[in-house]
């Protein structure tokens, strides 16, 4: 499977640490000692998840190397879903007239691209499909409560749009060479980890060191599993990005790895946590700095709980 083209939409407000501290009493040290988020995308009005979804597959666009309408596969994938009928998939396939493309949502937490690729890749295994778009996006400013003094301070906004065909169109389409992923409903907290009730309390992680535990034990088994089914080592990555929930779990993860911290690939410092789209935005945000032969993982965790890794090579 291969990367055809990607793109990305972030909203421009920030929202800085500073407006917790005036908000509920924590401090701009605090927050920062604790995630390594400084400030956080957030949407306007404005930018619905269709739209911002919208506005990074038209940052795509241009680099795609076939016209929109040859896809044949949709794949949506958010926890942040806005209608669950008229989903953004659909409106994608409407907007750009892709006729002949089937389309549907996935959702598992913040693992939920990993997850849209897997699918993807069976797609094209099976003939169904050769050229995919996967929107990846989750707009939790909807259901997240900034007073909570919990988890409040964590969310952020944004999309992606990457394209995926079975053989590559050009020299510099990324080989996806593996993906992996995992239902952990049934360890520890599982589903009580992090939930989404629209009806009862919004976006919320009651048991947010458990997650924490969690997150540290399978993004790095993950990574080392997918490097050994591949005849490699986590050494020999070039770049290692991780779902961007906290610094201080990318950095446990990157010393239980024995990784230097500049192949680490972050981007939740200015966005905070974007959710199932925080790792495919930090991959999109650096294309431009991938080299050919260059090893790139991606390892992932979400509540419910869920996991998965994809290992890419760039071109």
């Amino acid at each position: 499977m291969y990367i055809n083209a990607t793109g990305y939409y972030i909203p421009q407000k920030r929202i800085p640490n500073e407006y917790f501290t005036q908000l509920n009493g924590l401090t701009d040290e605090w927050i920062e000692q604790r995630t390594g988020i400084k400030n956080r995308s957030r949407a306007s009005d404005k930018e619905s998840l269709d739209y911002m979804s919208n506005m990074a597959v038209k940052n795509a666009i241009d680099k795609l190397p076939y016209n929109i309408s040859e896809v044949d596969l949709i794949v949506f994938a958010s926890y942040t879903i806005s209608d669950t009928i008229a989903t953004t998939g659909h409106y994608i396939q409407r907007e750009y007239n892709i006729c002949n493309a089937r389309v549907f949502h996935v959702s598992s937490a913040c693992s939920s691209a990993i997850n849209a690729m897997e699918i993807i890749q069976t797609f094209f295994h099976s003939q169904v499909a050769s050229k995919a778009l996967m929107i990846c996006a989750d707009r939790n400013s909807t259901y997240s409560d900034d007073s909570d003094c919990i988890s409040g301070h964590l969310w952020g906004d944004g999309a992606t749009a990457f394209f995926f065909s079975d053989h590559p169109y050009t020299r510099k389409d990324h080989q996806v060479l593996d993906i992996m992923t995992q239902g952990l409903g049934h360890i520890s907290k599982g589903p009580e980890g992090v939930h989404l009730n629209p009806k009862n309390g919004g976006l919320q992680m009651p048991f947010g060191k458990d997650v924490f535990v969690q997150a540290c034990t399978y993004i790095a088994q993950n990574t080392r599993d997918i490097m050994e089914w591949n005849g490699r080592s986590p050494q020999d990555l070039s770049y290692f990005i991780g779902h961007q929930a906290n610094m201080r779990i990318l950095k446990n993860v990157a010393k239980q790895l024995e990784m230097p911290e500049n192949k680490i690939l972050t981007n939740i410092e200015d966005l905070g946590n974007t959710g199932s789209a925080s790792s495919m935005l930090v991959f999109a945000q650096n294309e431009e700095r991938f080299k050919a032969e260059d090893l790139i993982c991606i390892s992932v965790f979400g509540g419910g709980y869920s996991a998965g890794a994809c290992l890419i090579k760039a071109s």
